[in-house]
């Protein structure tokens, strides 16, 4: 059987219509010792093919990670396979808030291995990932996060928490997982150590393997958020408990984002009006992260730039010639980091739609 997808981005589109799924979108994670991860790779993608399962899951000797799309009609076949697996069985499975923002939240299967399912940097051969911090569930972080002695961390990255977050967090100016681990040590949690620490992520997967860390490092009362935003939305809905999250939660799927409150805290970065939707640069050799309010998005049809609309309307052939030998990797990895993007705030708590009106 094939382990791999071999058909081009029109190709899957096309495919996808003519079946016809209606898709459900599912995270989840587990750290557990899978001995031969390239072996477990190739049994999942066998398995999840015959669902016509989508999305991208990181298979390591640490665990799994996946982000999924699943048809609705095979969603009790898919979980009753899954949790077949001894170690994934009645794994949490995060559905998501609003799946409407997007026609295919994933276009193919790509299920890979890697070092590990989430970059950290660390090399300390007595830490332990699976001794983690107390989970607390809606009604607990809501209750804890009241205290005020707790002290309530981001653990995502800039471009994450710039458009939704909670109230009252700290929000790390940070890029990567990897940069947050040290940098939140050195400027939150030190000098603190008497405090609750909750920290929160999308779906729990980096708050499992931080809380761990700072256990480790010596934190007595680590907490963090069961389930990560997209449990917590779905549980205080259910439950009828005040949200505490205001605006979008970020996704890393086609739609980017999901709408928890309609607050819009952050501003377009071409114009600076309330906007809250991240775009990809139409132009093949910038694809930079940024956020577009619609008026922008017509005028400047979905570019970053006048440089990069410039670009677009260069002839394709030209278009190649001027991308060779160019490396843009680390601009598209800074997402949303560029001088051409006047109104994107790199500051370490994003401001307000106010602070910002008055910093004009």
């Amino acid at each position: 059987m094939q382990l791999w997808n071999k058909l081009n981005k029109e190709d899957l589109e096309k495919h996808l219509r003519e079946i016809g799924h209606k898709f459900v979108t599912i995270s989840f994670y587990k750290y557990a010792k899978i001995v031969n991860p390239q072996l477990f790779r190739d049994h999942l993608f066998q398995m999840w093919s015959q669902f016509d399962v989508v999305g991208r899951t990181y298979i390591a000797h640490e665990g799994i990670n996946a982000q999924i799309a699943v048809p609705t009609e095979f969603l009790g076949a898919f979980r009753e396979a899954l949790y077949g697996i001894e170690f994934l069985n009645n794994v949490r499975l995060n559905f998501a808030v609003d799946d409407a923002e997007a026609e295919f939240p994933f276009l193919k299967l790509k299920i890979k291995v890697r070092d590990k399912i989430l970059a950290d940097g660390l090399e300390d051969e007595n830490f332990d990932v699976t001794k983690i911090g107390k989970h607390l569930k809606a009604a607990e972080f809501n209750e804890l996060t009241n205290d005020p002695d707790t002290i309530l961390i981001d653990f995502r990255n800039h471009y994450e928490h710039e458009v939704g977050h909670f109230k009252g967090a700290h929000l790390p100016d940070v890029d990567t997982f990897r940069e947050s681990l040290p940098y939140i040590e050195e400027t939150i949690l030190k000098g603190n150590e008497d405090k609750n620490i909750v920290m929160y992520c999308t779906g729990g997967i980096r708050c499992e393997k931080a809380s761990a860390w700072f256990k480790h490092k010596g934190f007595a009362n680590i907490h963090q958020l069961e389930g990560g935003i997209i449990k917590y939305a779905n549980d205080a809905k259910e439950l009828g408990l005040e949200n505490k999250f205001i605006g979008k939660n970020f996704v890393f799927d086609e739609r980017r984002g999901e709408r928890i409150s309609d607050d819009i805290i952050a501003v377009c970065h071409q114009c600076g009006a309330p906007a809250d939707t991240h775009t990809n640069c139409v132009n093949d050799a910038c694809h930079l992260l940024f956020i577009q309010c619609d008026s922008c998005k017509e005028t400047k049809k979905n570019c970053c730039s006048d440089e990069c609309l410039d670009t677009i309307n260069l002839p394709l052939e030209l278009q190649k010639e001027l991308r060779q030998g160019k490396d843009n990797s680390n601009k598209i990895f800074k997402k949303g980091r560029s001088n051409k993007l006047p109104f994107k705030l790199n500051t370490e708590k994003p401001l307000s739609l106010i602070e910002h009106s008055i910093k004009k």
